[in-house]
């Protein structure tokens, strides 16, 4: 069964829609002199070349690269050594082949497989963030469920992760901002597709990052119709913090490749973006929410080429704020009232802060007495301190050197308390 994006094909098989392999040039959605540059350029790099391989590497058919191939021929930019299959040739450029690749990469170094068009990938992240499935409160409890929070900031994070709205996390630090920003990850379960890279005219823009993209069914799809340009992935997770500037937010270009890289707001489409301690990024605060308004406000973004022209790119990502910085210090009304949810992490009650030791230790196969829950919160009376989430893991952790440091078991006891007290917190 086969429907249609507004820009290419779609194959529907066994539940499973994505791209549909495409059967002629037009449907590449790709000029046809790009696609012959980038096999020139694929030929460059190469002694020899059979067509099979060089559809391999551009991820088209085999009949389309020999379409290219033939083409190529009748201008005389290669030159045909023998057979290499029912379609294929081994081949090598001309001197007049090896003048055109010079060219070629002289406007672009890329070599790899083919692009998509711009509006092949605008339609696919607008069309996917459309059909994504509700994400369930069972779903949402499930991923937080290593986080002790109140009903109310858990239905919170919920909200955002299934409007797919913006949130803003602040509170104290050590509070599980960051820990509960991450595990909302775990909530989105379905695959997306994403192209290796997109093209605005004869300029490539990679999208796929290894680092960051988790590859799911990389092999199965390609072979039952589906377009081996798209890659199907997980949901990615981008994370970003007081080391991100502005210039990160924009194409980055690469003067040795000569091709241009993706900015973080594109990797994260249909996932999640984290700004982490965000105040405290090298740029002024001010700065960086008005680089946000039109991507929060519109869900696009414009992204400038050497040239200087702009294009136009969707942005489809949960957009996520973590700050222990006061509000009022690192954000404006109007960026605010873009923001989808706001939610504090305040400094947990006693209770919490028990729970939290408890489960923490538990995971050790420890079971703390209540006798020694009482003793870490006279502590934390005594010395004026305000209890902190992850100070119940910081505190286990350093019994746990300490036990290593021994040689012996796990004791979590008064004794490795005052050291791992002492050790965390200084001796006052």
């Amino acid at each position: 069964m086969t429907s249609s994006f507004a820009a290419f094909p779609v194959v529907q098989l066994e539940g499973l829609e994505a791209p549909a392999m495409p059967t002629s040039i037009r449907e590449t959605g790709i000029a046809r002199e790009v696609l012959l540059s980038l096999l020139l350029k694929q030929a460059y790099a190469a002694s020899q070349l059979t067509t099979e391989l060089a559809a391999q590497k551009m991820l088209l058919a085999v009949q389309l690269v020999a379409e290219l191939l033939e083409e190529l021929r009748r201008e005389s930019c290669v030159e045909v050594l023998g057979s290499s299959g029912p379609l294929g040739f081994r081949f090598t450029l001309s001197q007049k082949g090896r003048e055109r690749a010079a060219r070629a990469m002289e406007i672009s170094g890329y070599i790899g497989p083919a692009p998509v068009s711009l509006e092949a990938y605008t339609d696919s992240v607008e069309r996917q963030a459309r059909q994504r499935a509700p994400v369930s409160p069972e779903k949402v409890a499930e991923s937080l469920s290593g986080l002790t929070l109140t009903d109310e900031s858990r239905m919170l994070a919920g909200l955002a992760v299934n409007g797919n709205r913006s949130l803003f996390v602040h509170g104290p630090a050590g509070n599980g901002k960051t820990a509960l920003c991450l595990n909302l990850r775990k909530a989105l379960t379905d695959g997306i597709w994403i192209p290796h890279c997109f093209a605005v005219d004869s300029q490539v823009i990679r999208v796929f990052d290894s680092q960051v993209h988790e590859v799911l069914e990389s092999d199965g799809p390609q072979a039952r119709g589906f377009d081996p340009r798209w890659i199907r992935i997980r949901p990615p997770l981008v994370v970003a913090g007081g080391e991100l500037r502005l210039q990160d937010l924009d194409l980055t270009w690469s003067s040795s490749m000569r091709f241009y890289e993706a900015p973080i707001q594109l990797k994260a489409n249909g996932g999640l973006l984290l700004i982490d301690d965000f105040g405290r990024q090298q740029v002024n605060p001010a700065e960086m929410l008005n680089r946000w308004i039109i991507p929060m406000e519109y869900q696009i973004d414009y992204l400038t080429l050497q040239t200087g022209q702009k294009i136009c790119v969707p942005v489809r990502n949960l957009l996520l704020f973590a700050t222990n910085l006061d509000p009022r210090d690192v954000t404006d009304p109007a960026f605010l009232r873009r923001m989808g949810y706001r939610l504090n992490l305040t400094s947990p009650t006693p209770e919490q802060y028990s729970t939290i030791f408890r489960n923490y230790a538990a995971r050790e196969g420890i079971t703390v007495s209540n006798a020694l829950i009482s003793e870490i919160l006279e502590r934390y009376r005594r010395e004026n301190r305000e209890l902190r989430c992850s100070e119940s893991r910081d505190l286990i952790e350093r019994m746990k050197d300490l036990a290593r440091y021994h040689g012996r078991p796990l004791e979590i006891n008064s004794a490795s308390l005052d050291v791992a007290w002492r050790g965390f917190f200084g001796a006052i």
